[in-house]
């Protein structure tokens, strides 16, 4: 056989082999297939739920141990005295009572005035006695004396919770609000801390077993938390964001200027000023310092719906709040394709925008703070029985919702609110500065309204954020504004 053909027959079963190794690898890789999806899909698995164990030790394991449908709080419950409740100001907000024979209960000193922000401890838990449950049934006492507990079969005294809520302040907030319906939150812009919230219609949560058994037969809602779940139409203090996108969208917002006659006509709706007040000629300044609803009408009238929307939920309209505790959700309807009708209303506030006392309190400290957005928080610091510290909380920032540009431009706009507009007789003569917004919210056909107030004191390094809301103040001739002087007093008085 020649050197030819003997190359070609051996050229032919190498070709031969590797075509049968590439079928054979070919058909393993086909079999392999399977093998390799399950294995991907099990490490997938198994990362998604580390992932879950992670963020529920970190994130959610104390609110899940604080949940009193938990078995495992009254394991707690049966070697732990539950720890107190403090006022940042020292003052004892709720605390366990054993008497002598041993049977414990939880006592509020104070009753009503902290009964929402506080809550409860018994047919369920609100409030901070159900935030800190794990907290306050969680014990750091002397080991020698919890060795001493364990021999002798008693039981150890739980850590304290030490609040932000600042006692004369509250008390103060509480008075001012005095028979009225509504609700106030204080916050510290800078660090988000809550130094007031209060709730009215109230309740004593030393009697809630009775109160509760009451609210069953009745439509009463003094157990609802106005302050973070009262939803409310924001009215005249939602210009704030419609100025704010106007001049987003108008780098010659400067110039802008309205002449009001104290009623129009805008796509078809009629809009009037409060008692039909003809303001004249004003600039946006003058139109917030005086809320002139025609001129926001027709600035309104102006804006971009999809970027009015964005700027909305960049402020958590439609989006959670950065809150531990229980709320309700804002809502901002308008959209891209809302018909142009819808625009009047909304941007002075009324229409179908909702949102919470505590929600628009965060947006003007947002605007305070430089546009940066500093979380709420209630509990400050976790002490021993004995007063020693076991965990300090610390100031947490959600993030920059605005530039320190626009909070500085909003700052001086509002300014004018209090110094010559619709508040100015209320902050005539105080020995700080405030920078605000005024509301009249209706609510109903009748023209009946809530009264708000939202602003911050000392302009040039803001000090704390006051938001008041007073339910029909238009039956019951009560001001938020005149409520939130008082307080804003009261801060100083002592600071």
């Amino acid at each position: 056989m020649s050197k030819k053909k003997t190359s070609a027959k051996v050229n032919t079963e190498m070709n031969f082999q590797e075509n049968n190794e590439n079928i054979d690898k070919k058909s393993n890789d086909q079999k392999n297939v399977p093998v390799l999806v399950i294995t991907y899909f099990v490490v997938v698995l198994f990362i998604a739920m580390l992932a879950n164990i992670i963020i529920f030790m970190v994130r959610d394991a104390d609110t899940a141990i604080a949940n009193s449908y938990n078995k495992r709080e009254n394991l707690y419950a049966e070697k732990v005295i539950k720890g107190s409740i403090i006022s940042s100001d020292g003052e004892i907000l709720a605390e366990t009572v054993v008497d002598s024979e041993g049977n414990e209960s939880r006592y509020y000193p104070y009753a009503n005035m902290f009964s929402h922000v506080v809550g409860y401890d018994s047919n369920g838990q609100s409030g901070l006695e159900m935030l800190s449950t794990y907290y306050l049934l969680t014990s750091n006492q002397n080991i020698v004396k919890q060795v001493y507990n364990a021999l002798t079969d008693k039981k150890n005294l739980g850590n304290n919770v030490v609040t932000t809520i600042d006692f004369n302040l509250q008390q103060t907030a509480y008075n001012a609000l005095g028979y009225n319906d509504g609700a106030v939150v204080v916050l510290e812009p800078s660090t988000g801390k809550m130094l007031v919230q209060v709730s009215k219609p109230d309740f004593d949560p030393n009697n809630i077993d009775a109160l509760i058994g009451e609210s069953e037969d009745s439509d009463s809602s003094y157990l609802l938390n106005r302050a973070t779940q009262g939803l409310y139409p924001p009215g005249s203090t939602f210009k704030i964001l419609t100025a704010m996108e106007y001049m987003r969208e108008h780098n010659d917002y400067q110039k802008y200027s309205y002449t009001c006659q104290g009623e129009d006509i805008f796509s078809g709706v009629g809009i009037h000023c409060y008692s039909y007040k003809v303001h004249g000629n004003i600039n946006l300044k003058d139109s917030l310092a005086y809320s002139c609803n025609t001129s926001f009408s027709n600035i309104g009238l102006s804006l971009d719906k999809a970027k009015y929307r964005q700027l909305c939920e960049d402020f958590l309209f439609n989006e959670d709040l950065p809150y531990d505790g229980y709320y309700s959700k804002s809502s901002f309807v308008i959209n891209a394709k809302s018909e142009a009708s819808s625009m009047p209303q909304t941007a002075i506030g009324q229409g179908d925008t909702l949102l919470t006392p505590l929600h628009n309190a965060m947006i003007m400290s947002t605007i305070a703070n430089g546009g940066v957005l500093m979380k709420p928080y209630l509990i400050d610091r976790i002490e021993t029985c004995d007063g020693n510290m076991v965990k300090k909380f610390k100031p947490d920032t959600y993030g920059k919702i605005i530039s320190a540009g626009e909070a500085e431009t909003m700052c001086e706009l509002l300014t004018g609110v209090t110094e010559y507009g619709t508040a100015s007789d209320y902050f005539y003569g105080t020995s700080y500065t405030v920078a605000g917004k005024t509301g009249t919210a209706e609510f109903n056909e009748a023209g009946d309204s809530h009264s708000w107030f939202v602003g911050f004191s000392n302009v040039d390094n803001p000090d704390i954020v006051v938001c008041v809301l007073v339910e029909n103040a238009s039956s019951t001739g009560a001001s938020a504004s005149y409520i939130a002087r008082q307080i804003f007093d009261a801060y100083y008085a002592n600071h």
